[in-house]
């Protein structure tokens, strides 16, 4: 979690936001930043997001904005993808 803290949000990180970001992600989500509002006022550690929920093959399900504390936010390199995932598509050669 001191990984997001340590370097400021970009548009196209790839965060895993749970209840350690703000209580209203009981389920936690995977998230695709667009924007960060660094121009909004806001409380004292806390920042507003937009962007895209994304689902566990990495697709687009929702646009959101989202209030959150930065510390509570994991950055991540890609998607973890299911088991049933990856069951699901094989690599065809051509």
């Amino acid at each position: 979690m001191a990984e997001t803290a340590s370097r400021s949000l970009a548009c196209g990180d790839l965060l895993h936001v749970t209840r350690a970001a703000s209580v209203q992600f009981v389920r936690p989500i995977f998230f695709r930043v667009i924007r960060v509002h660094e121009d909004w006022h806001t409380y004292h550690g806390w920042l507003w997001l937009d962007g895209y929920e994304v689902d566990a093959r990495g697709e687009a399900v929702a646009r959101r904005s989202i209030f959150v504390q930065p510390a509570g936010l994991r950055r991540l390199a890609g998607v973890p993808r299911s088991a049933a995932a990856r069951q699901g598509r094989q690599a065809v050669a051509y």
